[in-house]
């Protein structure tokens, strides 16, 4: 049976979550019923964060969003936007790059399944031109991310041992 709760599926690393990423999930939540936010165990990218500290993390992030979920996946992202029942991927857009990148990836799930749409949202302008990337370099070169990333992400950094209160102005 089909429901009518429009519930899409964003997925990603999150390497850290950033603001960017919040943004894309408020935003996403003026469309949709309901968010998955998932998180991806299968990376080509080499991760700061283990799969389950990024897990617990977007679950503080997102602990007060009632109609947001997280749940960890592995495997095709189709196959996983079928078992939870969504009818949407939800991805963030930054520049033109990414969605060159985003625009290949959506035609190679609609290839697999064309029944799930692919769905593009923008961060909000402030906080949409740097990537978890950007951030993990600051954060290791001990730079303010406190504009960058949800509060829960610099305690997660602090527990690895990266400090960031030695460089006040």
């Amino acid at each position: 049976m089909k429901t009518t709760e429009k519930i899409a599926v964003y997925p990603g690393t999150f390497d850290p979550i950033t603001l960017g990423h919040v943004s894309v999930v408020r935003r996403g939540l003026l469309v949709f019923d309901k968010i998955i936010v998932a998180v991806a165990k299968d990376t080509h990218k080499s991760t700061f964060f283990s799969f389950d500290e990024r897990f617990q993390i977007l679950r503080e992030v997102f602990q007060d969003e009632p109609r947001v979920e997280v749940r960890k996946f592995e495997g095709l992202l189709i196959d996983f936007v079928k078992e939870v029942g969504a009818n949407a991927i939800l991805r963030g857009l930054r520049t033109v790059s990414d969605f060159e990148y985003e625009f290949q990836m959506a035609l190679t799930n609609r290839k697999l399944d064309n029944s799930i749409e692919t769905v593009f949202i923008m961060a909000e302008d402030h906080v949409s031109y740097f990537s978890s990337s950007l951030v993990k370099e600051i954060a290791r070169l001990e730079g303010d991310i406190s504009h960058l990333v949800p509060p829960a992400v610099i305690k997660w950094f602090e527990k690895k041992g990266i400090n960031f209160k030695k460089k006040v102005k």
